[in-house]
């Protein structure tokens, strides 16, 4: 009795031992398929990049927000539409500038 059960203890173990031999190569072919993936594709910073990216969310809502508010009043408060047009091109001018100077980090 004791044999019979050693020999089925056997067999059991051996067959654990096959299905953790397949798993483990098949984990190791998706690791080195993600390897070769990682290094084929072009590695991405988590910072985006770009002229905004230097402002941090709170100065980027501002930004936009002043602006919104600046070119609703020259739509609400001016009547000529010549002068609305100069007024809204001269504000995008300027605009980069003003962020420059208001929210520069050279200090």
């Amino acid at each position: 009795m004791s044999k019979e059960r050693a020999r089925r203890r056997e067999a059991r173990e051996a067959q654990l031992e096959r299905e953790r031999a397949v798993r483990r190569r098949r984990v190791g072919r998706r690791e080195r398929r993600r390897a070769v993936v990682r290094r084929l594709l072009p590695r991405r910073s988590r910072r985006s990049s770009g002229r905004l990216a230097r402002h941090t969310r709170g100065e980027r809502a501002a930004i936009v927000g002043l602006t919104g508010v600046a070119l609703f009043s020259i739509w609400s408060f001016v009547d000529d539409l010549a002068l609305r047009l100069v007024l809204v091109v001269l504000l995008l001018l300027v605009l980069p500038a003003f962020v420059v100077i208001a929210l520069g980090r050279r200090s």
